[in-house]
């Protein structure tokens, strides 16, 4: 199996980009949200793959990072997602956004997927809802929120500081997904506090 393909970036296509290591050029099927992070070529890029081994031929499905790449792992693996419909859904949405929709059971914003009716869209809820919990993707998120805001907090402190406010917000009345959606879209910044988190988040459900 081929974990990963380091090497120069020599052509760029629709959805699928052609990098040259040792001599040999690797054909990987990517996502749009690939090809607008890439660098131009000539560069050197590092992509993260997973093979998709068939009866007439075998596939190379590259990432940026490893965490759209264990997502694209867990979509593959419901029934009616082939590794085409998972690249489908990881062009349109971030495996944060990904993961609170599922948190959230959001059909509507998995099926804005090409190729991906609400129906399927059902499925990957279904299937996936166990396998991704509150934590995890506040983690997962928390490390993207640190490179968008300077890390001005710890992020162990951002965490505990986020789930002190959707607790907050379930005491009031307010659903898990609601909190969790409301306090989510709330930006972090240095001088905030659970207070303020709060309000923000009441502000956006």
């Amino acid at each position: 199996m081929i974990a990963y393909v380091k090497g120069t970036l020599e052509y760029i296509f629709e959805n699928e980009i052609i990098v040259e290591s040792g001599g040999i050029g690797y054909k990987i099927m990517v996502p749009a949200s690939v090809i607008d992070g890439l660098p131009h070529t000539g560069d050197r890029v590092c992509i993260h793959t997973y093979m998709n081994v068939k009866e007439d031929a075998m596939q190379l499905f590259g990432f940026l990072d490893r965490d759209d790449l264990s997502m694209f792992e867990k979509l593959i693996k419901v029934n009616g997602i082939g590794p085409k419909g998972a690249l489908g859904i990881l062009s349109v949405m971030t495996p944060d956004d990904l993961r609170f929709a599922i948190l959230s059971e959001d059909v509507k914003a998995i099926s804005g997927a090409p190729g991906i009716g609400a129906k399927t869209a059902g499925k990957v809820i279904l299937e996936l809802k166990d396998k991704v919990d509150l934590e995890d993707a506040f983690e997962k998120k928390l490390q993207n929120v640190n490179n968008k805001t300077d890390v001005c907090k710890a992020g162990d402190e951002v965490s505990s500081m986020i789930n002190e406010a959707v607790a907050a917000l379930v005491a009031l009345g307010y659903s898990k997904s609601e909190a969790t959606r409301g306090v989510r879209s709330v930006e972090i910044t240095e001088d905030m506090d659970v207070s303020k988190l709060l309000k923000e988040g009441l502000k956006r459900i």
